[in-house]
Order: structure tokens, then sequence, then C-alpha cells
């Protein structure tokens, strides 16, 4: 089970769309078009119409950039969550490894903390403990917005691994219960196009953890230096890396592509409770 507020959703074989919103003028896939606020409510309008049972909001982006204070993260986002949490009924994460953003946006109405540092500020769990709000602990090989183009690991999946049981561990320690706690590998965090894969392909090992883990490779650079894909040309990619994790036990999709990946879940639901067909006959 996994917790989103007061609600409890058994996604033991149904993955929950996770809806991308950034409030951001340098995203990486959509360069602003929904930094305004008006644009960025029809967006979150779009995505759950689409099928996305979740929305991450997010006002500063993972990759290298100018940089954005505080003060600027929470004008980017403490409205934002206000409007989408008016105009929309689904729950809302926010997408922040500060724990004052995350503490006011959880007083404005999120329920999820999706933190990719990896609670790099030591006061974020104790704020999403008081909150009573779920959280996404992020494996990172340094740090959000520093460059890691050359990443070094002894071994990819046990190592992610070992981090991701840290993370969960010092949740669970400032009291945050276990259906709380979601982990994500952080493909293209710290990883280069073939750790990412290997992390992929290693989902089901990842889960075996024992906490819903998230998969966040919509669009992602790995896809596109793997297959040769500019960034407009990775949606079918982003679609078979979610029906991959899916099978292979991811219960949160973070994607661009709300519709899609809705289609996708329900097309491998559909498979999964078909009743086995008789044989047919035989070929000449």
């Amino acid at each position: 089970m996994l917790a989103l507020g007061d609600e409890k959703v058994d996604v033991t074989h149904r993955p929950l769309v996770m809806g991308i919103l950034n409030r951001t003028p340098d995203s990486f896939y959509d360069r602003g078009e929904t930094f305004a606020l008006d644009a960025l409510v029809r967006r979150a309008e779009a995505l759950v119409l689409d099928g996305a049972d979740l929305l991450d909001i997010g006002g500063v982006k993972a990759g290298p950039g100018p940089d954005v204070t505080e003060d600027e993260e929470l004008e980017r986002v403490i409205p934002a969550v206000e409007a989408v949490r008016r105009r929309v009924d689904v729950p809302i994460s926010v997408d922040t490894w500060r724990a004052e953003v995350a503490r006011q946006a959880f007083r404005a109405g999120a329920v999820v903390g999706n933190d990719i540092s990896g609670f790099s500020d030591p006061d974020y769990l104790t704020v999403a403990a008081a909150a009573g709000a779920t959280v996404v602990a992020t494996h990172i090989r340094l740090a959000p917005r520093v460059a890691d183009p050359d990443p070094v690991y002894g071994d990819v999946v046990g190592d992610v691994a070992a981090v991701l049981q840290g993370h969960a561990a010092r949740a669970r320690a400032a009291g945050i219960a276990p259906e709380r706690i979601v982990l994500d590998a952080g493909l293209d965090l710290g990883k280069t196009a073939e750790q990412s894969l290997v992390l992929l392909r290693a989902s089901g090992v990842l889960a075996g953890l024992g906490y819903p883990l998230l998969l966040s490779a919509s669009n992602k650079t790995f896809l596109g230096v793997t297959l040769d894909l500019e960034l407009r040309q990775r949606g079918p990619a982003s679609l078979a890396a979610a029906a991959l994790g899916t099978v292979l036990g991811c219960r949160v999709l973070r994607v661009h592509d709300a519709a899609g990946t809705r289609r996708v879940c329900d097309t491998l639901a559909r498979i999964a409770e078909c009743s086995p067909m008789a044989p047919g006959p035989a070929m000449p």
C-alpha cells in the first residue's frame, strides 16, 4: 500500500501515473512552456484528463543552470500548488530538496515531497513527518544542479540499492511510516546512459527492497544517447521504458505523456487479468 495524504492506494498490480509540472523557465523538456501560472494550471487539468493519478510540481530544474534562491523557488511553487489544488482533485507532490519549500507546500496542500537530493537538507524528513507527508527517496551521486559527467561505481545496482536502503532507514527513524516512503533509482542523476539502462533493467531488484519504486525515465538523456534520439523523438522510448519498468515492479511512473503511459498500464493490466486461451487447432 502507498499512502497519499488521507488515502491509501493499493499499487500491487496497478502503477500510478505521476504527471510532471515544471514551473521553471529552463526545464530541459518544455523550455518554460508552463512557467506562467495559468499555463501550468491548464497543463495540470490536461494531465488529469489524460489519466494522471497525481501531479508533481517543481520550481527548480535538476540540472545545472542559473541559481534559484529559496525565495524564488517559493514564489514559483507555492502559488502553483494552491492553484492546482483548487482546480483538480488528485494528490499533489512537490519536487524540491529544500525543507522550507516542502513545509510551505505541504501547508498549501501537497502530500508528497519528491526530493532528488536524497534528503540533503537536514530538516527535510522532520518537516515531512510533521506534515504526515509521503517522501520520495532518490539516489544521486553528487547533488542536484551539479554536473557529473563521468560517474564511477563499483557495482551500480548494489551501490544504489545500499544508498536507497539508507535513505529509507533515515525516513523511518524520523517518524515516517513505511507506506509513506517511495524509492527512486535516479536515472540520469549521476549515471551514464549505460548505468541508467542497467538500473532500469534491475528495477525488480530495487522494487524488492520493500518500498514502492518510482521510475523517472520520461524523455531522459539516457534514452537519447542510447538510441541517438533528439528530445522530441523520445516519446516511444519513454513508453517502452514505462512498460518494462511496470513489468519489473515500478509502481509510480513520473511522466510527461500521461495518456500514453495510462494506455501502457491499462494494456499490461488487461493482459495480466485475461484468462488463458484454449489451445487453437493444430496447424497442418
